[in-house]
C-alpha cells in the first residue's frame, strides 16, 4: 500500500520569536526534501502572538530559493482578503521563478480575529469567496472568454506550468464546491474530527467531480510521533480545540482560548465557545505507522498531509524524522 506524504508547518512561535521560527521552518523545510516527503506548505494566520506565518507567499518564495526539488506551497493563502488577480499573478511569479514546484493552496477562513479581517479587506471588493475562486481558476489557468479574447485580463507573466491550484476546507459543502471547480481539495481533519464530516467530504468531492483528469483528495491530519507512545502523549497534553459557532451553523477554530475569546470579543455576530480534546494521532513510528495505514485502507486518499503541532523545534524536526521512517520501505513515484 503507497502512502505519500507532504508536510503542512505553521511556524510556531517558542522563546526565540518571530525570526527564530521562520528560520526553524526553512530548516523543516530542507529536512523534508531530504527525507523525501512529496510537498512542503506553509499557512496564513494574522494578528498571534502564537504563529509567525501572516505572508505565506514571501515565506514560499524564500523556501523555493532555500530548496531544490520538493513541492512549496501555502496551506493557504485566505482567498476572501485578496484581489484573485493579484493572487494569481503573484504565483505566476513564483511558477516562473520554480517552475513545477509550486502550489497554491487557497482558504475562505479568516486565519485571524476579526479586527485583522477588517484591516485587511480594507476598500476590498464585495465578490463572494465561491466568486473569488472562479476568478481566481480563471487567471491560474489562463481560461480566455472567446468573444473577449483580445481584451481579455490575463495574469502575468505568463508561465508555461501555473501553480497547482487547491481548495482547503473542512466540510461536504467545501469539498462539492472544489469538485464542480475541477480542483484539488484538502481536508483539515484536524480542525473537524468527526468522522462523519470526512467520510461526507470524501463522498460528495469523488461524487461530483466532473474534471478530465483524476481528482486529488488530500487528507491533513495532526500527527506526533517520538521514540514510544508514552512520549508521544507527553507532547500533546493539555491540547485542545476551541470552536466558535454562529447562529448560520458555520463554525471557525483555533488552538487557544484566549484568541477565541478575543474572536467573540471582536465580533459582530452573536456567537458561543465549546472547546473538544484535540484531534492528535500520537504514537512511536510503529504506532503511527499502523494508524496512518489504517486511514490509508478505510479513506483512500490520494495524499496525507501531516501537520505536527508542537512548538519545540527538535521535537517537531525529530517527528518527521520518525514518521519518515516508519514508511522507509514505501517508494511513492512523484
Amino acid at each position: 500500500m503507497n502512502v505519500k506524504l507532504s508536510i503542512l508547518d505553521q511556524s510556531p512561535i517558542e522563546d526565540g520569536g518571530a525570526e527564530i521560527a521562520l528560520r526553524d521552518t526553512v530548516k523543516l523545510a530542507q529536512k523534508a526534501e531530504q527525507l523525501g516527503y512529496y510537498r512542503f506548505w506553509v499557512s496564513e494566520h494574522h494578528n498571534s502572538d502564537l504563529v509567525a506565518g501572516s505572508a505565506p507567499e514571501v515565506l514560499v518564495s524564500y523556501l523555493l530559493a532555500r530548496t531544490n526539488t520538493i513541492r512549496i506551497g501555502s496551506g493557504g493563502v485566505m482567498l476572501q482578503h485578496y484581489s484573485p488577480y493579484k493572487v494569481a499573478e503573484t504565483f505566476n511569479v513564483l511558477a516562473a521563478l520554480a517552475p513545477g514546484r509550486v502550489d497554491l493552496g487557497v482558504g475562505k477562513g479568516p486565519g485571524g480575529l476579526p479586527n485583522s479581517t477588517e484591516a485587511l479587506q480594507q476598500g476590498d471588493s464585495t465578490l463572494s469567496f465561491e466568486e473569488k475562486l472562479q476568478g481566481l481558476n480563471r487567471f491560474i489557468s489562463n481560461e480566455l472568454r472567446e468573444e473577449n479574447e483580445r481584451t481579455e485580463l490575463r495574469a502575468v507573466p505568463a508561465v508555461k506550468r501555473p501553480a497547482d491550484l487547491f481548495l482547503l476546507g473542512a466540510s461536504g459543502a467545501s469539498a462539492q464546491l472544489a469538485a464542480e471547480s475541477k480542483l484539488s481539495y484538502v481536508f483539515a481533519h484536524f480542525f473537524n474530527s468527526g468522522d462523519s464530516l470526512l467520510i461526507d467530504a470524501i463522498t460528495e468531492y469523488r461524487t461530483h467531480w466532473n474534471g478530465d483528469f483524476p481528482p486529488t483528495f488530500i487528507l491533513a491530519l495532526s500527527v506526533v510521533v517520538a521514540e514510544t507512545d508514552e512520549v508521544a502523549q507527553s507532547l500533546i497534553k493539555s491540547m485542545e480545540v476551541v470552536k466558535i459557532h454562529f447562529a448560520n451553523g458555520k463554525s471557525l477554530t483555533f488552538t487557544s482560548r484566549e484568541h477565541a475569546e478575543q474572536f467573540v470579543q471582536q465580533s459582530k455576530e452573536e456567537c458561543t465557545i465549546s472547546v473538544q480534546e484535540a484531534n492528535i494521532l500520537y504514537g512511536s513510528k510503529e504506532t503511527i505507522r499502523k494508524k496512518l495505514f489504517d486511514i490509508q485502507e478505510t479513506y483512500n486518499p490520494d495524499e496525507i498531509m501531516i501537520v505536527t503541532p508542537v512548538a519545540n523545534f527538535e521535537k517537531r524536526l525529530e517527528s518527521i524524522v520518525l514518521l519518515k521512517e516508519a514508511f522507509s520501505d514505501i517508494t511513492v513515484q512523484n
